[in-house]
């Protein structure tokens, strides 16, 4: 009996073939509060993904926000966008009202049914946040419901954006300062009331004039670029970690902790590196190490970043007909990206004393060749830019389904991965 098209697919294949971007929200502390998380359906990357209000459209929903919460603790919240018929079909109770914030679309209207709709949600303790509030007065009505307007700070005229934020700050309504692209804007947001700050400023390295890598932070980003080596002397690491408190203790803790079901703890730093194998470790140290170059918050997240970019191009270097390097090398494209962010040194610093080939070097420096647009389709899938997105993968012959799953198994593996390894040990605790 042939099977109808409804029959074919799973959960499975629907969480495979959906691409979720995950844009970080920082409190006044610059700590991690939670994400935005946006999608589309891989089969057209460049359209918007609710096409209509049915049950596939409700498990994508569902799903992605598995996929886009993996790693994250539970007290971070994710903000999902609804626009008006997921809002009137009532799919906002698919997800979970603790941790999961219903984003009202800018291009919802507040009719009657919708602000019902919305009423019920309240009632059933979900929280509500308002889309790129510009001070529209037809959005007055959400204004009476949302518990966090999103401001664009962008869009907002700069001598309006004061008022505006003394006119809805105060109460239990928190105010979100989104499309913040730099550190001014951060700094001028702060200032105003404003409690949450998204956009692309924490990205951008905050360049300390006359600043140079230390001694320890080159050897750190020396030995990330060896341990990407597929030659890379194994009993060297082992060493590395044995004689260091700190990487011993999170390996042990990343070996025992629940991702790997073990039920016999292991507690030698030689079983542990056997069990995990030779490129698992390099993965796993390469991560610890570019956390420990910027421990803050911040820095986490950058990091978070870079190795879910570095896994996601190793995976693209493994399919492609023609790769333009391997796929070590590609990771280590993909995790070397930030460097100048992590590090708040322009990125020509960073590659000056670094040993990699011309063509990676020249990616990361921003010329434009074959590695350079692998690394610029990450890029576009974080930015939730589909259209770019799109352009790539028709430039690849790269089926929009294929780089999906792709893109799910790198979101996946670094949850996994970054779960225990920005974890230190804490004075007077044992474990």
């Amino acid at each position: 009996m042939k099977e109808t098209a409804e029959q074919q697919t799973t959960g499975d294949d629907i969480l495979e073939h959906v691409f979720v971007a995950r844009q970080p929200i920082f409190d006044t502390k610059m700590k991690v509060w939670g994400y935005e998380l946006l999608y589309r359906h891989a089969a057209g990357a460049s359209e918007a993904l609710i096409a209509d209000g049915d049950m596939a459209t409700s498990n994508v929903i569902a799903d992605g926000v598995t996929l886009g919460r993996t790693g994250l603790s539970q007290g971070e919240k994710t903000l999902v966008n609804f626009p008006m018929q997921l809002l009137l079909d009532g799919f906002g109770f698919a997800l979970p009202p603790d941790n999961c914030i219903i984003e009202i679309l800018e291009t919802v209207e507040p009719t009657p049914e919708i602000l019902a709709a919305l009423k019920k949600l309240k009632h059933a303790g979900y929280t509500l946040a308002l889309d790129d509030f510009v001070g529209q007065p037809e959005h007055a009505p959400f204004l009476e419901l949302a518990d966090i307007i999103k401001v664009d700070v962008l869009g907002t005229p700069p001598g309006e954006l004061a008022g505006m934020a003394a006119r809805l700050g105060g109460g239990k309504r928190l105010l979100l300062a989104e499309k913040v692209e730099d550190a001014a804007m951060h700094q001028k947001a702060l200032g105003l009331g404003f409690s949450l700050f998204q956009g692309y400023f924490f990205q951008k390295p905050e360049l300390v004039k006359g600043r140079k890598m230390s001694s320890s932070e080159m050897s750190k980003v020396k030995l990330l670029k060896e341990l990407a080596d597929e030659d890379f002397d194994p009993g060297k690491v082992s060493r590395i970690i044995e004689t260091d408190l700190s990487l011993s203790y999170r390996l042990l803790r990343y070996i025992n902790s629940a991702s790997f079901g073990r039920e016999e703890a292991i507690d030698s730093i030689r079983q542990a590196i056997m069990v995990l194998g030779q490129r698992n470790l390099s993965k796993w140290l390469q991560a610890v190490l570019m956390s420990d170059l910027n421990p803050t918050p911040k820095g986490r997240e950058l990091v978070i970043m870079s190795v879910r970019r570095a896994k996601f191009l190793e995976l693209l270097g493994k399919i492609l007909r023609q790769p333009p390097a391997r796929p070590d090398a590609l990771f280590v494209l993909g995790l070397f990206s930030m460097l100048d962010s992590v590090l708040g040194i322009p990125m020509d610093e960073v590659l000056k004393d670094l040993p990699l080939t011309p063509a990676l070097a020249e990616a990361l420096s921003g010329e434009r060749n074959k590695a350079h647009e692998l690394l610029s389709l990450a890029q576009d899938l974080e930015r939730a830019d589909w259209t770019a997105v799109g352009s790539v993968l028709q430039g690849l012959q790269l089926p929009a389904n294929t780089a999906s799953k792709l893109h799910a198994d790198a979101q996946r593996f670094t949850g996994e991965l970054m779960r225990e390894v920005c974890v230190l040990p804490q004075p007077g605790k044992r474990h």
